[in-house]
Order: structure tokens, then sequence, then C-alpha cells
């Protein structure tokens, strides 16, 4: 089993990458934004892989991060995703916004992958909601806190001050991350005024 692939770049395709490990070259099926992030051949590349075996294929599948893979891995988990789906999602999405749409029951975001139609969107962030806060990577925290707001069980200072930030003209989303960015300086336990002005401050920069 193939956990991780160290080595330099020799070619980028449409949907892979040949990896040369000390004179060997690997094919790796990545999401277009992992090529995208890939350098040029010649350069240094580490990816974290998952193995396909069948009867009839040894298929590896190459992700820029240990959370990426993971995503890959849950949502094949969902009836109807299969790996050629699941690489669609990781091309369109960041393994956070995944996490956010989830967060937020928001399967118009999971249903902009082609190929994904409302039905399957649905499946995506009811089945997988449990998973978002963990695998948000640095947005975890607020991803938390939205699905907590999404439950209409956050604490009535954090509403009040997502609300408040939201009549401002800011989007939910927006609200949400700079309310949970205040909430790491400010402490659980501060006022709405607190929050709303810290969130501010946040949106500012």
């Amino acid at each position: 089993m193939i956990g991780k692939l160290k080595g330099t770049i020799d070619e980028i395709g449409e949907d892979h990458v040949l990896i040369d490990v000390h004179g060997v070259c690997y094919v790796a099926h990545c999401a277009a934004r992992t090529l995208a992030g890939l350098g040029s051949p010649g350069e240094a590349v580490v990816l974290h892989i998952e193995t396909f075996v069948r009867e009839d294929q040894l298929k590896l599948y190459g992700f820029a991060s240990a959370v990426e893979r993971e995503w890959f891995r849950l949502l094949q988990s969902v009836q109807g995703v299969g790996a050629k789906v699941a690489l669609a999602v990781l091309s369109t999405l960041s393994a956070a916004d995944i996490a956010n749409a989830i967060a937020l029951q928001d399967k118009a975001m999971i249903a902009r992958t082609p190929g994904i139609g409302p039905k399957v969107a649905q499946r995506i962030v009811t089945e997988l909601k449990s998973k978002a806060p963990s695998l948000g990577g640095e947005a975890g925290t607020a991803i938390g806190l939205k699905q907590e707001l999404g439950d209409g069980v956050a604490a009535g200072p954090v509403s009040d001050a997502v609300s408040a930030l939201s009549n401002l003209g800011y989007s939910r989303d927006q609200a949400a991350n700079a309310v949970a960015a205040a909430m790491k300086s400010a402490g659980e336990t501060a006022d709405s005024a607190t929050l709303i002005r810290l969130g501010l401050k946040e949106l500012a920069q």
C-alpha cells in the first residue's frame, strides 16, 4: 500500500501527474485544484496517496494534504459517489469549502460540481454533517460555529453578533467567520457588543 510519494515531477497531464521516485515513475490521478498547485517538471513534489486495487488494475490518487485525501474517502461513503465524482468535487471546491457547505447545509454549493445533481448534493451535506468541523482544517472552529447556528443551539451573544453583522450587509458565512475569530481573542463568554466590535475589526482587514 502506497501512502505518500516524494519525488520530482516528470510530467503533468490533464487529470494526472507523473512522479519520478528514484528512477521509477508513478502515475497519480489528481483533482484539477491539486494539479494547478503543483510546480513544473523537474521540481520536487510530495503527494498523499490513496491506492485503489482492483482485479484488473492498480490506480493511485494523489492529494496535496491528508485532509483532502480524507474528504476523498468520506465523499465515497455517500451513495452515488464514486472515485470520479469525489475527485470532481475536490476539483471544484477546496477541503474548507466542502466543510463549509456541509456545515451550512448548502447543497447548491456542492451541486456546482459537474455531474452532481440536487439529490446527491443533498445526501452529501446530510450524511457528512458530523464530519465538517473536524475536517475543515484551520477553519474548523468557524465551521463548528456555523453548524451550531444552523441547528439553533449557538449561544445568544454569538447569534446576535452574527445577525448584527449580517444586517450590515455581510454574508452569513463572512459574519460567522468574523465572530469565530473574535471568540478566539475575546473568549467564549464575551458579550455580543464585544463580538460585534472585534468581528468588524476582522472584516476590515
